[in-house]
């Protein structure tokens, strides 16, 4: 690979690093990073996948102080659920066809940015005719889980949507339980990738580097960045994104 996008894999994951820590979304820059750097989607996804998530423990160490006092939200069952649903969602993956999943491709773009651009109205609508009980919320992130071991996409704002149903209410705070959340379901993913399937090394040694900086600044600075900015950003990137996915087929 060139010099060239290897500026393009690390600019990309630097940059995700610090969304993911801040809004989530930070896998709409990686993905489609490595696919114009000419890996198979399935590797591609893979590779995103493993570089991305060590990202969400140095935000976690950047949100430390507000990890104190979480009783709003059941965190050991949910941090079982999401290894759990991390790893079935990554076997599934292993087990999808190629062809089968460039043509998913495009819709799972789409949705993940609908789920970002709505998911926080979609959170308050249910917030208001559920009420979520601790079963509730080990299945919730049971299937977020499985979905993020599938393809990752939006699983931030997945996990702040079913935080506001369980009642949380300070940012700092969810931002803090959705590092280790979506951390967990990576990892879950991260182990049967290694085991199972091929991955772009290269790629994601100097991705996962990058990653954990960004990851870190982007929390370190959270608290002072616009985060409608950050979100419209990450929402005008998925929209681009779903176009061009539908109008090119990888």
């Amino acid at each position: 690979m060139s010099i060239t996008v290897d500026f393009l894999l690390v600019g990309s994951a630097f940059l995700a690093g610090a969304i993911n820590s801040v809004a989530g979304g930070g896998t709409f820059l990686t993905f489609p990073a490595l696919l114009a750097a000419g890996i198979s989607p399935i590797t591609a996804n893979v590779t995103s996948s493993i570089a991305v998530f060590p990202g969400n423990f140095a935000a976690a160490i950047a949100y430390r102080k507000d990890f104190k006092n979480l009783s709003e939200i059941v965190v050991v069952p949910a941090i079982i659920a999401s290894l759990v649903g991390g790893w079935f969602g990554a076997t599934v993956l292993m087990n999808t066809p190629q062809k089968t999943f460039v043509g998913l491709i495009p819709w799972l773009i789409l949705s993940s940015t609908l789920l970002f651009a709505f998911g926080k109205q979609g959170g308050e609508l249910l917030r208001n005719h559920i009420k979520v009980n601790a079963l509730g919320t080990v299945v919730l992130f049971l299937l977020i889980g499985f979905y993020g071991g599938y393809f990752g996409a939006g699983i931030g704002i997945l996990t702040l949507a079913v935080m506001g149903l369980l009642g949380m209410t300070d940012i700092n705070k969810m931002n803090a339980v959705k590092t280790i959340l979506t951390g967990f379901m990576n990892l879950a993913a991260v182990i049967n990738f290694l085991c199972n399937t091929t991955v772009y090394w290269h790629g994601m040694m100097i991705m996962t580097i990058s990653c954990i900086v960004g990851g870190y600044a982007g929390a370190a600075v959270a608290r002072q960045v616009p985060q409608k900015v950050v979100k419209m950003t990450v929402i005008l990137i998925g929209v681009t994104l779903t176009i061009y996915f539908f109008a090119f087929r990888v």
